[in-house]
C-alpha cells in the first residue's frame, strides 16, 4: 500500500522518511497517515528542494495536519527535541517525519523519547 513511499518505521505508528515532495502527500494520507512533520530546513541544498510552504498547502490539501521543524543534521539542541516531544504528544497519529535522509528526524525521535 505505500510502495511508492520511501518509508520506515521505526515505530507502531510513526514512519521516517528522505525528503518527500508536494506531489507524494495525497500518496501519504491514501496509506493512512493523519500527519507530517517537516525537520529539514528550506533550502538547505539549494532552491531544487520543495519549500516547507508547497509541501504545507500540498499536505493540507490531503487533509493531513502538517507542522515544520527546521533542524540541523548535525545538532539538535534540547529546545528542538521538547519541541517534537510535543509534536509527538499532539499530532494525530500515524505520524509521517522527514527530512534528507531519514536520519535526523530518527535521531530527534529517539531523543524525544528518551525525555
Amino acid at each position: 500500500m505505500t510502495h511508492h513511499l520511501p518509508i520506515r518505521a521505526i515505530a507502531d505508528d510513526v514512519c521516517v522518511a528522505p525528503q518527500l515532495a508536494p506531489d507524494v502527500m495525497a500518496a501519504a494520507a491514501a496509506a493512512g497517515f493523519r500527519s507530517v512533520v517537516n525537520n529539514r530546513p528550506d533550502f538547505e541544498h539549494g532552491p531544487d528542494q520543495p519549500t516547507s510552504a508547497d509541501i504545507e498547502a500540498a499536505a493540507r490539501a490531503a487533509g493531513l495536519e502538517y507542522r515544520f521543524l527546521p533542524v540541523d543534521g548535525g545538532y539538535q539542541s534540547p529546545q528542538q527535541i521538547a519541541e517534537f516531544a510535543r509534536l509527538l504528544h499532539e499530532l494525530p497519529r500515524p505520524l509521517l517525519v522527514f527530512c534528507r535522509s531519514g536520519a535526523r528526524s530518527t535521531r530527534l525521535f529517539m531523543a524525544a523519547q528518551a525525555l
